[in-house]
């Protein structure tokens, strides 16, 4: 077997319960942990790559646990005797092995990355095109709750030093504006918030929502339809600002966002978009129209933050609003070092690849091999 190539492909599986007890969205969605899924690729001269996938339960978008393993199993031979480091060669062989699910490649490609990383001795952002070296700011991420609850919350966040909050809302018009209310009760000024419906709305109660509010308060609507003919109705009806996030799913449909000006800004959340090579496309995309951005990832431990804070890393500091750490989310902690989080910001290692190494003492033993 030539050197460098892929040589086998281990899978590992981790719950990752949700460390505020129960984490709801909008229509009565309910997660209490979240099936993980860890790979790694080890190539013929002893690189190992790691990679990640962890989907927000089977609800958030079309994808879950079992589904992402079912999906490497599918694609992980077609893999075998490939260079790691020609990424888009690697998710042409990917998508050739398997239509969809996107969350199932998410995981291999990222450790392609970390391979590429350690092989020529860089971080995996200057290979994605090179650090802002900017402190990123993080985003809380609060599920629906009690008006007050929420408003403690994120009073919680700001004393750690966080700029940006995600306020979930559940569908309910008169619930939900006051929920907002109350969460942005008493912003400051640098603050950034996001009122995020996840797909939960109709044009008619986003609407009735926003009417219910008072004019002056500054925050943007997320995701708040489940299609793009409603999400395009809002927008046309409304001059507060939207982000694309679960309908953001290939580079067509966002295209198809941009072409009919639908919304300021966009969600990229890595692994439902297949990875950093993909999610680099959006990137690239988004950029030229002047989006914004948060990246994100549907949720995760480890694995998942450093791929955010690698790709965040690129994006240059007047289009970047915020990135989620989701190891806050989740009671167990994956791999070390752990990427260090001051006053609210965290940077990107400066150790080649993603610069941190999963602790297989809590991982155990691989559900799978392919070699």
């Amino acid at each position: 077997m030539p050197e460098g190539v892929i040589k086998e492909i281990s899978v590992f599986t981790i719950d990752l319960p949700y460390s505020h007890g129960t984490y709801t969205l909008s229509s009565g969605r309910e997660y209490t942990k979240f099936d993980s899924t860890i790979v790694r690729i080890t190539t013929a001269n002893g690189i190992e790559g790691w990679g990640e996938s962890t989907p927000f339960g089977a609800t958030f978008v079309a994808a879950h646990g079992r589904g992402v393993r079912a999906g490497i199993e599918e694609i992980a031979p077609h893999l075998i005797g490939q260079d790691p480091r020609r990424v888009d060669r690697i998710n042409e062989i990917m998508d050739g092995a398997l239509l969809g699910h996107e969350h199932a490649k998410a995981a291999l490609d990222i450790a392609c990355w970390d391979i590429f990383g350690k092989s020529v001795g860089l971080p995996v952002c200057e290979l994605l095109g090179g650090s802002t070296e900017m402190a990123l700011p993080l985003i809380s991420s609060i599920h629906v709750a009690e008006p007050a609850e929420m408003r403690s919350q994120v009073s919680k966040y700001r004393k750690q030093g966080y700029l940006g909050h995600s306020v979930k809302v559940s569908g309910d018009p008169v619930k939900d504006a006051e929920r907002i209310k109350s969460s942005l009760a008493d912003k400051k000024a640098d603050e950034f918030f996001i009122v995020d419906a996840n797909c939960g709305l109709s044009a008619e109660t986003a609407l009735r929502m926003l009417r219910l509010l008072p004019n002056n308060l500054d925050f943007v609507l997320e995701a708040p339809c489940s299609t793009p003919r409603e999400t395009l109705s809002l927008r046309r009806r409304t001059d507060v600002p939207i982000y694309i996030d679960e309908l953001a799913i290939s580079e067509s449909s966002v295209i198809e966002f941009i072409a009919e000006d639908a919304a300021e800004g966009i969600n990229i959340k890595i692994s439902k978009n297949g990875g950093l090579t993909k999610s680099r496309r959006l990137r690239d995309l988004c950029l030229a129209a002047g989006y914004m951005f948060s990246v994100q990832d549907t949720v995760g431990s480890d694995l998942s933050f450093a791929a955010i804070v690698h790709l965040a890393q690129t994006v240059p500091e007047k289009n970047l609003r915020c990135i989620l750490d989701p190891t806050e989310m989740v009671t167990v902690r994956t791999a070390h070092p752990s990427i260090d989080v001051v006053e609210g910001r965290a940077m990107a290692p400066k150790l080649p690849g993603l610069g941190i190494t999963p602790n297989l003492s809590v991982l155990g033993r691989p559900v799978a091999c392919y070699r």
